[in-house]
C-alpha cells in the first residue's frame, strides 16, 4: 500500500461523502429489480425443485412468538436465524423493511445442495409485509460497546458502558453482519442466498471469513444488494470454489471506506495452493467503488495461496487519481500477495476507472477479457492488452452507481427539486448538479425507517 498525506486525505473523504450519499440514498428504492432467480436451488424460484422448508419473518411489529406469520414475527434477525429448524436446506426468513441493530449474525444450520435457505428483504411488498422500503442490518447501532483485545489481539470484545456514546461506525477486526472470528468459521453460511439487503456500520458489509475452517468448498449468493464497510464492501476469504457452486454476487452495490492495509471495495482471497480453474468469487452487474482497490486480492501472511475472482458486467471504480508525485491508488485490482500470478482475473464487458488498472508486489497479474472491456487512467499509465483505453471520461458507469442504471438519472433530469410518486412522499428527491448527474434524496426513509 501506498502512505497518504494529510492533503490526499480530506480529498478522498470528500470524494467518499458525495459517494456515500449517492449510494445510501438511491439503492433499494422503488422500481428496483427484485424478482427471484431462476436457480434451482433458490426456494423462491419457481423453478425449486429441492426440499421444502419453512418460511420464518421478521419484523419488529410481531409478537415475537414463533416467526410463522407477520402477526407472530420475530423481532430480531437472530433468533429467526436460529429458529431454522433442520440441515435439509429451503427455509426462507423474510424481514420487514425497517433498520436492524445487529451484528454478527449466525444461522443454526447451513443451507443444502440444491436446497439453499434464504434472507430475504420485503423490500416491495410482494411477501405480505404491508409496506416497502429499505432492509438495513445497521452494525454501527448496536447496542454493544468495544474494545480492542489487549497484546496486539484484534479479535474485539464488549465491556460495560453507554452504547449510545459510541454510535457510529464500528470498524474493529471482526465486527460485521456475519459471525465470522478465529474460533467462528464464516462456514456455517455455505448455501445462504442474502437478496434485497442493505449492510453498514462495521468492518466489513457483505462479508465472510472461513477462518478456523479455511480450506472448505463455499457457496452464496448475494443478489439486489448494498455492502458497506470500512476495510471492505463485499469480502469472501480462506475457501475452496466449488464446482457448479460459485460464490456469486449479482446486481449489487459495494463500497469501502479506506485505503488502509488490505482494504478494498472487494477482499477475496481463496485458499488454494495452485490456480483453479474455476473463480473464488464472481461479481455479475455489480458497481464496485474505493478510495484505493476496486479489488483487493490477498495480503503477506497469505503469500503461498492463489486466488481467482471473475467480473462480468461490472463498473469497478477508484475514486484515487493522485499525480504520480502525489500519492497514487496501488491498483484497481490490487494483489497483496508476493506475486502478481498468484492472482488471476477474468473480465467480461467492464468498465475500470482509477490511476492504474493493475497493482502488485512484483510480477504481473495474469488476465483474461471477454467482450469490450474499457479502462479510464491517470494519462501516464498504461492500459493493459486487450482492454480499450478510454479517450472520454465515461459518464454512464457514474450513473449506474443507481439501480436501473441511467434510467434513474433520465428520471430526475427535467427538474432541479421534485417529488416522486415512486418515492415516499415525504423524500425528496435532489439533482445535485454534478457533470455524473448524481441525486440525492433527503428525508424519512419508508415506513420512518421502522420495522
Amino acid at each position: 500500500m501506498v502512505y497518504r498525506n494529510p492533503q490526499w486525505r480530506f480529498v478522498v473523504s470528500a470524494s467518499l461523502a458525495i459517494v456515500a450519499v449517492v449510494i445510501l440514498s438511491s439503492c433499494q428504492s422503488h422500481g428496483v429489480k427484485t424478482h427471484s432467480s431462476g436457480y434451482g436451488f433458490d426456494p423462491g424460484s419457481p423453478s425449486y425443485a429441492g426440499h421444502k422448508g419453512i418460511t420464518l419473518y421478521v419484523s419488529k411489529l410481531g409478537d415475537d412468538s414463533d416467526g410463522s406469520s407477520w402477526g407472530k414475527a420475530f423481532t430480531t434477525i437472530q433468533k429467526a436465524l436460529l429458529a431454522i429448524p433442520s440441515d435439509q436446506g429451503g427455509h426462507r426468513v423474510i424481514l420487514r423493511p425497517g433498520t436492524y441493530e445487529e451484528a454478527n449474525l449466525y444461522p443454526t444450520f447451513r443451507g443444502a445442495a440444491g436446497s439453499y435457505n434464504e434472507l430475504v428483504g420485503d423490500i416491495d411488498g410482494r411477501y405480505g409485509s404491508g409496506t416497502t422500503g429499505r432492509v438495513i442490518i445497521d452494525c454501527g447501532a448496536t447496542a454493544e460497546v468495544l474494545r480492542y483485545g489487549e497484546g496486539g489481539d484484534y479479535h474485539y470484545k464488549i465491556v460495560e458502558g453507554d452504547p449510545s456514546k459510541e454510535w457510529g461506525l464500528k470498524c474493529v477486526d471482526w465486527y460485521g453482519p456475519w459471525r465470522c472470528d478465529p474460533s467462528f468459521s464464516g462456514s456455517i453460511w455455505d448455501r445462504w442466498i442474502f437478496r434485497n439487503l442493505y449492510v453498514t456500520g462495521c468492518e466489513g458489509g457483505l462479508g465472510v471469513d472461513i477462518t478456523s475452517d479455511q480450506g472448505v468448498e463455499f457457496s452464496i449468493l448475494v443478489e439486489n444488494c448494498v455492502g458497506i464497510g470500512r476495510f471492505a464492501g463485499a469480502a469472501v476469504m480462506a475457501h475452496t470454489p466449488r464446482a457448479g457452486e460459485p460464490v456469486l454476487f449479482k446486481d449489487s452495490y459495494f463500497v469501502n471506506l479506506d485505503w488502509w492495509g488490505d482494504a478494498g471495495a472487494a477482499y477475496v482471497r481463496g485458499e488454494s495452493t495452485a490456480m483453479p480453474d474455476i473463480p473464488h468469487a464472481t461479481f455479475e452487474n455489480c458497481t464496485l467503488v474505493s478510495p484505493d482497490n476496486a479489488l483487493q486480492a490477498g495480503w503477506p501472511g497469505v503469500d503461498d495461496l492463489y486466488t481467482r475472482v471473475k467480473f462480468k458486467n461490472c463498473r469497478l471504480i477508484v475514486l484515487n487519481f493522485s499525480q504520480p508525485r502525489g500519492t497514487p491508488s496501488s491498483g484497481i485490482i490490487c494483489c497483496g500477495c508476493k506475486d502478481g500470478k498468484q492472482l488471476h482475473v477474468d473480465f467480461e464487458d467492464c468498465t475500470l476507472m482509477g490511476y492504474k488498472v493493475f497493482g502488485v508486489r512484483e510480477g504481473e497479474v495474469s488476465y483474461t477479457t471477454k467482450g469490450k472491456v474499457c479502462a479510464y487512467v491517470q494519462y501516464e499509465q498504461a492500459v493493459p492488452e486487450g482492454m480499450e483505453r478510454l479517450r472520454y471520461w465515461p459518464p454512464r458507469p457514474l450513473t449506474r452507481w443507481f439501480p436501473n442504471g441511467s434510467r434513474t438519472n433520465e428520471r430526475y433530469s427535467s427538474a432541479s427539486i421534485k417529488e416522486s410518486h415512486e418515492f415516499p412522499k415525504s423524500e425528496a428527491i435532489i439533482r445535485f448538479g454534478l457533470s455524473a448527474g448524481f441525486v440525492f434524496r433527503v428525508g424519512k426513509p419508508a415506513g420512518d425507517g421502522r420495522s
